[in-house]
């Protein structure tokens, strides 16, 4: 191709830009433009050579990583791609994405790697993807700590209708902003499948209830559901709902399979019938439209997010070509959409 993917480095360790510019230039559709040993050498790089992405590490002297978005969605917009050692920490990726990065991919074996490159074809392909997506919807979440005790906050119980939403690339971040604008109290669980390492989850979901109007928690293998709680589970495994044997709905959670989304869904429809709302958000791929045709055989009803409102729009656009989409909705309305079907 004429044209290639100009990329910036951002790492504070020599060995690791160079193996991180041999990576991605070893992709003929990739140039390394640059490179920068912190976030303030970064965001005056970024002004000078008007990358098309970067990858930006955490721990570094000067600007740390996240100092460094916060200035770089303000003062110079880019997509972000996080590549850090850091990745373990939950409530940094929890931050990252609350600002806005495209993704947070793992650093293996730490700081200084001499096997980065078993994980050089998803660096690549997140790169690419990082490209592709509709900038100008990337935002921080503005987030203020919940006054309410969530010891209390939710109601427990079996739950009268379940939320399933969907998404995977940049999913996490209109999540992250959905969860704290849901009204509390509504008589529904919600289950969500995010494109996150399992590992990092208890840590993610702490720092989330910090700012969440519902009760964050995992949804683990044999957990009842109960009303008031959102669940969270990585999309690397297979989630589905289904009854105990004393008739209460509860999670199974197994092997990974190819289409995540569709097999949650599935079983949300089978379990909870026409008390089942699917919502899908940004994110890249087609899964979850089998899934939303499921729910609406079975009279549940099914929320996409619209196009335009999308960072990467390919998983709506998908069940709405294929007209498995009930609601087509804004993603400043997904809320107060959602109450409105599970109040029904």
């Amino acid at each position: 191709m004429d044209k290639k993917y100009k990329v910036l480095v951002v790492d504070d360790a020599t060995f690791m830009t160079k193996a991180i510019s041999d990576l991605l230039e070893s992709d003929e559709e990739i140039e390394v433009i640059g490179v920068a040993r912190n976030g303030l050498e970064g965001l005056k790089k970024i002004k000078e050579l008007h990358p098309d992405v970067i990858t930006l590490d955490i721990d570094m002297p000067v600007m740390d990583g996240l100092q460094a978005i916060r200035h770089i969605m303000i003062e110079a917009p880019v997509p972000i791609v996080v590549l850090s050692s850091l990745f373990s920490d939950g409530s940094i990726t929890f931050e990252a994405l609350r600002l806005g990065v495209v993704d947070f991919v793992a650093k293996p074996s730490g700081a200084i790697s001499s096997d980065i490159h078993v994980a050089k074809q998803q660096i690549v392909d997140r790169i690419k993807l990082a490209t592709a997506v509709n900038f100008q919807n990337i935002r921080r979440v503005r987030v203020k700590k919940d006054g309410h005790a969530k010891t209390g906050q939710h109601s427990g119980g079996t739950p009268r209708s379940l939320v399933v939403i969907g998404t995977s690339l940049t999913g996490p971040n209109s999540f992250i902003r959905l969860m704290t604008r849901l009204e509390p109290g509504l008589p529904a669980a919600a289950v969500i499948l995010l494109e996150i390492s399992p590992k990092i989850l208890p840590a993610f979901v702490e720092r989330f209830n910090e700012f969440a109007s519902w009760k964050i928690a995992i949804a683990e293998d044999g957990k009842l559901l109960e009303q008031g709680v959102c669940y969270i589970q990585s999309n690397v495994l297979s989630v589905t709902v289904d009854f105990s044997e004393y008739g209460d709905p509860w999670f199974k959670i197994g092997e990974p399979t190819d289409s995540p989304l569709d097999t949650l869904f599935f079983s949300a429809a089978e379990t909870f019938r026409e008390k089942t709302v699917g919502v899908l958000l940004t994110g890249y791929g087609d899964d979850g439209s089998e899934g939303f045709a499921r729910i609406q055989e079975r009279g549940g009803q099914t929320i996409a997010q619209s196009v335009e409102s999308c960072v990467y729009p390919n998983l709506t656009d998908s069940a709405i070509k294929r007209n498995r989409v009930d609601m087509v909705v804004a993603e400043s309305r997904l809320a107060e959409a959602i109450a409105t079907l599970v109040k029904k």
